[in-house]
């Protein structure tokens, strides 16, 4: 689920192939954080050249474009790992070089990091895309509840996350679907609340405007937002919260992978390991670009006692009880869902 900074494709494209003391990665922007790559570089007297790219497709295209040895690391939504690896991009990980066995039960998503039985990458970071809100400026008890936010009593302070998978799928937890059931004929169903979604809203925007829109108080509430969206802005801004209503809220999950052909396996797994260690989940979880829960339940032992109470540590178990998954369509459901979305935001 990359949610920042897009880069120049031709600009990645001709990066240089890996060299002898260096990894090049793609990944998202949570992990371009100095104090998160630094002690890895240091420890290995490697360099890590980090890419930022946004969006599944973006990352498989750069990755189909580029020649074997280009990239070491890749960091894609846990969903897509599939895609990876039957696109080739991914190369096969042995379970035992991974602390696993150490992650919340919920987060070792085998279902997702394995294919025909072979794992092919490991869950590092979690979070809920669900309802953020300024508890200055709304009452909390109505976040508790989907159906306040097309009530009436909000309309106008509303923002919504431009990312349609998230979205619909909250859409479809307030109607009563599971992300799971929903299907051509379920999609259906889902149009009339999305429009009314909507038009109680003040805009649709990409993460940074909208968590600026609701950091400045421009909205009061963020549809699709999360921890990911208030933690970093809990310092300047406490009134920020955020919350998973009755209905429920949407589980993303990132995942970390060697990229096949690359020419420094060993070091990438080395970096993959890292990053999963207790420290490296830490450093990972409270970024500076966004912050999220550690995969590795360890981590906990690393966190003070702030950064855990900004991140809802002990509230997790019941948190992870009510979040669904992402749904994960086939070409043509996702290509039915992009297209109401995009009917939607020209409503």
């Amino acid at each position: 689920m990359a949610r920042f900074a897009s880069v120049s494709v031709l600009a990645l494209l001709t990066a240089s192939p890996a060299l002898s003391q260096e990894l090049n990665a793609l990944v998202w922007c949570d992990h371009t954080d100095p104090a998160l790559v630094q002690p890895f570089e240091e420890k290995h007297g490697i360099k890590v050249n980090l890419k930022e790219y946004e969006g599944t497709a973006a990352g498989l295209a750069i990755l189909e474009q580029s020649q074997p040895g280009d990239w070491d690391v890749l960091v894609i939504d846990a969903v897509d790992v599939g895609r990876a690896v039957e696109g080739g991009h991914l190369a096969e990980i042995a379970p035992d070089q991974l602390a696993t066995a150490d992650f919340f039960p919920e987060l070792v998503m085998a279902e997702n990091n394995m294919v025909g039985g072979k794992t092919y990458a490991v869950t590092e970071k979690f979070g809920y895309n669900t309802i953020a809100y300024d508890k200055t400026k709304v009452d909390p008890a109505d976040m508790a509840d989907m159906a306040t936010l097309t009530s009436g009593k909000y309309d106008g302070r509303i923002a919504i996350y431009d990312y349609y998978l998230p979205v619909l799928g909250l859409v479809a937890l307030g109607q009563g679907v599971a992300t799971k059931d929903i299907t051509a004929d379920t999609l259906a169903t889902l149009k009339d609340p999305l429009f009314k979604l909507k038009a109680a809203s003040k805009q649709v925007s990409d993460v940074v405007s909208a968590q600026t829109a609701l950091a400045t108080g421009e909205v009061d509430i963020m549809i699709g937002g999360g921890e990911w969206v208030t933690a970093v802005l809990a310092a300047d801004n406490p009134n920020l919260d955020w919350t998973i209503p009755k209905q429920g809220g949407l589980r993303w999950a990132q995942s970390i992978g060697v990229v096949a052909g690359s020419t420094q396996p060993d070091m990438a797994l080395e970096f993959v390991k890292y990053i999963t260690s207790p420290e490296g989940q830490a450093r990972l979880a409270t970024s500076s670009c966004y912050w999220g829960m550690p995969a590795n339940a360890k981590a906990g032992d690393v966190l003070t006692p702030e950064q855990k109470a900004i991140l809802r540590w002990d509230e997790q178990a019941e948190f992870l009880k009510r979040a669904q998954l992402y749904p994960i369509p086939d070409a043509a459901l996702d290509t039915a869902m992009q297209d109401m979305w995009t009917e939607m935001l020209q409503q």
